[in-house]
């Protein structure tokens, strides 16, 4: 089976998805789906060691489903301290996007890291600039 040709537009609006996101990486896969990744430097250890782990450090945003409208499936992720919660989750909800996911990965971590979900279905440059709106506060 042949790989779907994904079309300049897409691919521009990817590029355009990462730079206001401020994404460390972008890739165009198959479906396709626009995928961004970006580092953090959220300060936790777990079992009393350090870790920069992307496992912890990495936040990720995607868009898919892109329809004629310029509306697609827009998702986003991101582990915080504990402390962070209610506030991101304010900042997500007050800009009409939906939290979808809140919990830990791991145990025996300190301080408590929580990791959000988030989606909505709108111009993936609009989520983009919500998501980073919403972000901001986190450094």
């Amino acid at each position: 089976m042949a790989a779907k040709r994904v079309s300049p537009r897409f691919k521009r609006l990817c590029t355009q998805f990462s730079r206001i996101l401020g994404g460390t990486s972008s890739e165009v896969d198959e479906g396709p789906v626009c995928f961004v990744m970006r580092m953090t430097n959220l300060r936790a250890t777990i079992l009393k060691k350090r870790t920069r782990s992307p496992l912890v450090q990495m936040q990720m945003f995607s868009f898919e489903s892109l329809d004629k409208s310029g509306r697609a499936l827009c998702l986003g992720e991101t582990a915080v301290h504990q402390n962070q919660v209610n506030r991101l989750l304010s900042n997500l909800r007050k800009r009409g996007i939906k939290v979808t996911a809140l919990h830990n990965h791991w145990l025996n971590e300190t301080p408590r890291i929580m990791y959000v979900h988030w989606e909505a279905i709108e111009n993936p440059i609009v989520f983009a600039k919500k998501s980073k709106e919403s972000i901001a506060f986190l450094g």
